[in-house]
């Protein structure tokens, strides 16, 4: 056809027809075109035939037997198969551009080899910031034979970051008596601890207005529960004010915030501190007299932000530590200081069982012998470790299964180091049942008897649904307020995540907390800041004798020593539970608020 095409120009052009030879050209040319796609076209189709390279991990074509033809070889290149070994059609990839190899196709899509395009993570969304807001609400209660008229708050007020963006909204329940002279009536600051716990504990279970009733240490029965006025609430000495932490509670991150901006012990100090001021300011409390109470973690945060909050220009007047937890490493691994600070606390909960023979009449006599001891000859005998001859071995075994009620045989198995975990399931093994953590009071019943650690905290799950169900009652009936979020008791991502390391008020960085160094060096910038610790006997979270052991090594000047003050109570690590400890507790706080003016 070509050729056809090539005479008819010659003649046109020999004729003198332009015109016509210009036709012929445009004709020859297109049949050209066509002729090349046709070719191109038949050999990509010939090169998709051809099998696949192993290089690239394919199977190559191999012969296999058809099915329904016997003696029948078909070549077939390897195909996917469904579940029923039918072949699986697969779209067919868009070959590259002609004169492209694929790396080349994908380098001219791309149009740099190594480095694909950067795309942006898209930006996540801020969490809404609400306002700053209150639920407020008036109340009477009859304490101490007079009725006192206070004001409930349910409110909350943003956290900023450097740059001045809302970052988190905290969560805070307040409790005042209304006054002219507030510069005369004290405001105490409470939280819980955790890491991650809510304020629902201390704020319905020990000096709010409102406390709900338990039958500890019996387990408390379900709902209804019964929440009534306190006798024992603070609120005829002291303003009172719960706060949730961020993540725990009814406080939680906003804006471009992120749980990790506040989920560390400098970051959480941070937090509390600009609370406090925010506080302050808002509600014009800067000239009264303030004091923090702390539970568990609390305490440790409740000693740092003292220092804290003196660098920030408010001096507190007093600090109350319940169930402290004043140096971290105290309990590192390896550390024989953990088996002699809880020899006391294990000695306090076999006299409580009666797993003594015979039982000392007086328990704060026997304890005495106890702290003697483990400071003595048993922190003495651990000292030595593996050299410690068989002989004083014997001896200290002897010695310590008198004093916490166990098998001296399981001592000596136990290389005389008891841990409280081992300690909950084996002292009443022969009842099967464990005891509580927080309050080893409590008994849990256990799935057998051979187990090394209790399968659960009858301390906790006990009176846990009945602080939960009493908030959201006094939420809904007495501060007519409706969370919009359901309360975090606890909030397990932040004891997770949280970062331990802390800045020490001497400038060094330390893996864990050494709280007690910070409450030391308050004191001795502030030397009227005055420091009231309260412990329980029963506690095997936060073992008293490691409290009396941090607060006698403050370091401090002799004449700071009179402004700290330690209590104990015949109770667990939330001392209020019990409705007689309470009421001592009560009083003895009054005497501590009492000694300041307050």
């Amino acid at each position: 056809m070509a050729i056809r095409f090539y005479l008819s120009l010659r003649r046109s052009l020999m004729a003198g027809s332009m015109a016509a030879a210009l036709v012929a050209m445009a004709l020859v040319l297109a049949v050209i075109a066509t002729f090349s796609q046709m070719c191109a076209a038949a050999e990509l189709d010939d090169s998709s035939a051809e099998p696949a390279s192993t290089e690239t991990g394919s199977a190559p074509a191999s012969s296999v037997s058809v099915p329904g033809a016997r003696g029948v070889q078909a070549k077939t290149s390897s195909q996917s198969v469904d579940a029923n070994g039918q072949p699986v059609t697969e779209p067919r990839a868009n070959p590259p551009r002609t004169g492209h190899s694929p790396r080349v196709a994908a380098v001219a899509q791309n149009d740099t080899p190594d480095n694909p395009p950067h795309t942006a993570k898209p930006e996540t969304a801020p969490i809404p910031v609400p306002p700053e807001s209150t639920a407020v609400t008036q109340h009477s209660i009859r304490l101490g034979g007079r009725k006192i008229d206070y004001t409930a708050t349910a409110g909350n007020l943003l956290l900023r970051d450097k740059s001045g963006q809302a970052n988190a909204s905290v969560f805070y329940t307040a409790y005042t008596v209304p006054t002219k002279s507030p510069s005369t009536r004290p405001v105490t600051f409470l939280f819980n601890g955790g890491p991650g716990a809510g304020s629902v504990f201390l704020m319905i279970g020990s000096f709010g207005p409102k406390r709900v009733r338990t039958a500890s240490p019996a387990i408390t029965p379900p709902a209804p529960y019964v929440l009534e006025d306190n006798p024992d609430s603070l609120l005829d000495t002291t303003d009172l004010v719960f706060i949730d932490a961020v993540g725990a509670g009814l406080s939680r991150v906003v804006g471009h915030g992120t749980g990790k901006d506040f989920w560390g012990v400098d970051k959480d100090l941070d937090a509390f501190a600009q609370f406090i001021d925010r506080y302050l300011t808002v509600n014009q409390r800067w000239n009264s007299p303030k004091y923090l109470l702390g539970e568990s973690y609390g305490t440790a945060r409740a000693a740092m932000l003292a220092y804290q909050l003196g660098q920030n220009n408010i001096a507190l007047n007093g600090v109350i530590l319940m169930s402290s937890v004043l140096d971290s490493s105290a309990f590192s691994p390896g550390f024989d200081f953990q088996s002699e600070s809880y020899l006391p606390s294990f000695a306090a909960i076999a006299w409580y069982h009666d797993k003594l023979v015979p039982k000392p009449a007086s328990l704060p006599a026997f304890l005495d012998e106890a702290r003697a001891f483990a400071r003595g000859p048993y922190a003495q005998a651990l000292a030595q470790g593996d050299a410690l001859p068989d002989a004083q071995r014997d001896e200290i075994a002897a010695r310590v299964a008198q004093f916490t009620g166990l098998d001296v045989d399981y001592v000596k198995r136990s290389r005389l180091r008891l841990y409280p975990s081992r300690f909950r399931d084996q002292l009443l093994r022969d009842q099967s049942r464990s005891i509580g953590r927080f309050d080893a009071r409590f008994k849990g019943l256990e799935y057998d008897g051979v187990s090394e650690r209790p399968d659960y905290d009858a301390s906790v799950s006990s009176v846990a649904s009945a602080f939960d169900a009493a908030l959201h009652q006094h939420f809904a009936q007495d501060l007519h307020f409706t969370p919009a979020d359901r309360y975090r008791v606890f909030d397990d991502d932040a004891l997770k995540q949280w970062d331990w390391k802390h800045r020490e008020w001497w400038g060094e960085q330390l893996s864990v907390p050494y709280a007690a160094g910070d409450l030391a060096e308050a004191m001795r910038q502030n030397p009227h800041l005055r420091v009231m610790s309260v412990n329980g006997y029963f506690d095997l979270a936060t073992p008293f004798y490691a409290t009396e052991y941090a607060l006698a090594h403050l370091g401090i000047d002799a004449s700071l020593r009179a402004n700290v003050r330690i209590a104990y109570y015949p109770t667990g690590h939330m001392i209020y539970l019990d409705d007689a400890a309470l009421h001592a507790l009560k009083r003895d706080l009054a005497s501590f608020y009492a000694a300041d003016g307050g």
